[in-house]
């Protein structure tokens, strides 16, 4: 049976009475030595590094008159000319309802007046922030195909060919289906994907210059299916530095293909300045843009162009001040 008895003495605890029956001796901490033994993984020492002395100079090599005939090409020299003019067709700008280089003032000349005007306003900008060469160039682009991407790049081009201080590339970067050649008349050649593709391939021999004063043309060139392996490799950056080197005044206006459709166009947009999205007020839809604008998201200036609109709340109507109705 269980003792019942009263507890003892005063103060007794049953700490107390356990330590009477059983003792504490077990649960007194272990002596501790008073020298270590030395653990057996320790690291060893680091050695002292040998001073290494500093390279000497070497001496001047002489230059030969062979070394002397090669040319230095700097990365930084203005693109050469061909010298050769290629000119457009003008009935061709009147078939695709484009603006006409020298014809009188109309209401579509006038909307793109006030669209470059908006374009370089930002490109101004965006220099005097210290972008560099990507402030002068502009991606043009649209969610979905048929929604006049291409017929606002190439009117925008045409619009900015007038300025007096500035000139304008053209650049078809839409790899699949290229169309600048074609809508402006030219005949095909070599373009930026050959340039891109094949080393051999010189920039400057792909540039067209057209009887259209400060308007150049770089075609698409010929197709392959890695256009977007292409322009995502670090060549592109240094073929694109390439398009203004030594020409501050020029902006660079790329035609690419639909966002939702190709890739080319959200690599694209990790090397411009600013982007134009063409949206057709009949077409596009709210997801499609809202997808569109994710993708070319890298841009850090993205503008909305609403292309195909008919009504005006305020009545403007512009060309009709000029004796041109539109």
């Amino acid at each position: 049976m269980t003792d019942q008895s009263k507890i003892t003495g005063p103060g007794r605890s049953l700490f107390d009475r356990d330590e009477d029956v059983w003792g504490a001796d077990d649960l007194r901490a272990a002596p501790v030595p008073s020298e270590l033994v030395r653990p057996v993984n320790r690291q060893a020492p680091k050695r002292a590094e040998r001073p290494v002395s500093a390279p000497q100079p070497r001496a001047p090599q002489r230059t030969t008159e062979a070394d002397a005939a090669v040319p230095v090409t700097e990365d930084k020299a203005p693109l050469r000319r061909s010298g050769h003019i290629e000119p457009i067709d003008r009935e061709q700008l009147q078939r695709a309802g484009l603006i006409q280089p020298e014809g009188q003032v109309t209401g579509l000349l006038e909307e793109f007046r006030i669209v470059k005007r908006q374009v370089l306003n930002s490109v101004r900008k965006a220099r005097e922030a210290g972008k560099g060469a990507r402030a002068q160039r502009v991606l043009v682009c649209s969610p979905l195909p048929a929604e006049g991407k291409t017929f606002c790049a190439a009117n925008l081009a045409l619009a900015m060919a007038a300025e007096k201080d500035s000139e304008v590339l053209l650049v078809d970067a839409d790899f699949a289906k290229p169309s600048i050649l074609s809508t402006l008349g030219l005949s095909s050649s070599l373009g930026l994907m050959d340039v891109l593709a094949n080393p051999d391939v010189h920039l400057e021999d792909c540039i067209i210059e057209t009887d259209i004063a400060g308007l150049l043309v770089l075609p698409a060139g010929n197709q392959t299916n890695s256009d977007s392996e292409f322009l995502a490799s670090a060549r592109t950056a240094q073929i694109l530095d390439r398009l203004t080197a030594g020409e501050p005044n020029r902006i660079v206006i790329f035609d690419s293909p639909p966002a939702l459709a190709a890739s080319p166009a959200a690599e694209l947009a990790r090397h411009v300045g600013q982007a134009i999205v063409v949206t057709r007020a009949d077409r596009t839809g709210q997801s499609a843009l809202e997808d569109a604008l994710t993708l070319l998201s890298a841009c850090p200036d993205i503008k909305l162009l609403l292309n195909a609109a008919h009504f005006s709340p305020s009545g403007r109507r512009f060309g009709t001040y000029y004796g041109q109705e539109e």
